[in-house]
């Protein structure tokens, strides 16, 4: 099963794309002079500082699941090489 964050991560990405073709389709009738796109086209270019966010929410989150996942394996390796050297003596 994946993790939530590497969905958010794949989410913010197309939320980011999707936004910065907004973006440039709204800049677009500003170059050539053309009738300005109405209000809302100029709203969905706010969509690209929100995917970066819900990426980067799911970056932090990932890495927060990796980190506590090898917390929880180290005392487990711990236990074992201390096991193992004091059965040496």
């Amino acid at each position: 099963m994946r993790e939530s964050g590497e969905r958010l991560v794949k989410a913010g990405a197309v939320v980011f794309i999707v936004g910065a073709l907004a973006t440039v389709v709204t800049f677009i009738p500003l170059f050539f002079h053309l009738t300005p796109l109405p209000t809302p086209a100029y709203f969905a270019s706010m969509l690209m500082p929100l995917g970066f966010l819900l990426a980067l929410v799911g970056l932090f989150g990932s890495a927060r699941a990796q980190r506590r996942r090898a917390d929880a394996a180290e005392p487990a390796a711990a236990g074992q090489s201390t096991g193992a050297g004091s059965a040496a003596r």
